[in-house]
C-alpha cells in the first residue's frame, strides 16, 4: 500500500496560530509548558501540511483550519476535514525539534517513529529488549551499536502505535528483525516486527543526519514516498516527490 512521509522542523512552523481550528486553539491554550506547546504545534503543522498535499488542497490558513487531527479513544490520531472523517491513516512522531507525519490510505494499521542515534546503557538493553534482540545487539560491531539500538527501539515504538497501545504494552511484546535486502533510492531498508499476540507488521527504516526513522504497517506498506512542499508559508500545492 502507498505511504507518504513528511518532516518539518520548528523553524517551519509560523509564529501565528491562524492555521489552527477553534477547538485546537482551545486545546493549545490549556497547555502550560512551553516545550509541550511547541511540540504539539510542530506535530499539528506537520500533519496539516502533509494532508493538504495528499488532498490536493491549497496551503492557506482557512484550509488548514478545516483539517483537524483528533485523538481516538486509544489516543491514536484521526483525520477530520470540515468535521468529517477523512479516508487516511496517519501517524506522528517528534524528536529533537523535528516532526514526522506518515500518511496512508484508510484501512492500514500503521505507526511511525523518529529516534536519535545516541549511546544507551546495558541496563536499558536488558530492561526493554527481547532475548533475540539482545543477541542481535551482541553481534553488532561497537561502531554500529548506537544505530542498531535506535533502530530496534524506534521500530518497537512504531509497532506499539500501530497496535494503538503505545507504551501501555511491554516493549518486549514486539520483536524487531531487520530484513536482508537492498535499500531503495531514498535509503529505506526493510524490517519486520512480530507481536506476541500474533500480528506481524512489515515496515521500513532509514538512518540519516544522526536520526533513525521507522514505519510499520499491515497490510505491508510500500517504501515511503517523501512529500515535497514549498519552502514558503501557506503557498501553492506540491506533489509527492
Amino acid at each position: 500500500m502507498n505511504l507518504c512521509w513528511l518532516e518539518q522542523t520548528e523553524a517551519d512552523v509560523p509564529p501565528e496560530n491562524d492555521w489552527l481550528s477553534a477547538s485546537e486553539l482551545a486545546r493549545l491554550g490549556g497547555m502550560h509548558f512551553a516545550k509541550r506547546r511547541a511540540d504539539w504545534r510542530l506535530g499539528r503543522w506537520t500533519a496539516k501540511r502533509a494532508l493538504s498535499v495528499c488532498l490536493d488542497l491549497p496551503g492557506d490558513p482557512q484550509v488548514f483550519q478545516n483539517i483537524e487531527i483528533r485523538p481516538a479513544a486509544s489516543g491514536a490520531p484521526q483525520v477530520f476535514v470540515v468535521n468529517q472523517p477523512a479516508a487516511f491513516t496517519i501517524s506522528l512522531s517528534h524528536r529533537d525539534g523535528v516532526a514526522a507525519c506518515a500518511v496512508a490510505d484508510a484501512g492500514m494499521e500503521m505507526g511511525c517513529d523518529l529516534e536519535l542515534v545516541e549511546a544507551r546503557s546495558d541496563a536499558f538493553v536488558a530492561d526493554y529488549f527481547t532475548v533475540e534482540e539482545q543477541a542481535l545487539i551482541v553481534r553488532t560491531s561497537p561502531i554500529d551499536r548506537a544505530r542498531i539500538l535506535a533502530l530496534l527501539w524506534s521500530a518497537k515504538e512504531s509497532a506499539l502505535k500501530a497496535l494503538h497501545e503505545g507504551l501501555r504494552l511491554d516493549t518486549r511484546s514486539v520483536v524487531v528483525a531487520p530484513v536482508a535486502g537492498r535499500s531503495d533510492l531514498y535509503g529505506w531498508s526493510p524490517l519486520q516486527v512480530r507481536y506476541t499476540g500474533g500480528q506481524i507488521f512489515d515496515g521500513w527504516w532509514q538512518h540519516k543526519n544522526n536520526m533513525v526513522r521507522t514505519v510499520v504497517g499491515t497490510p505491508a506498506p510500500d517504501a515511503p514516498t517523501w512529500l515535497t512542499v514549498p519552502a514558503h508559508y501557506f503557498d501553492c500545492v506540491s506533489r509527492c516527490a
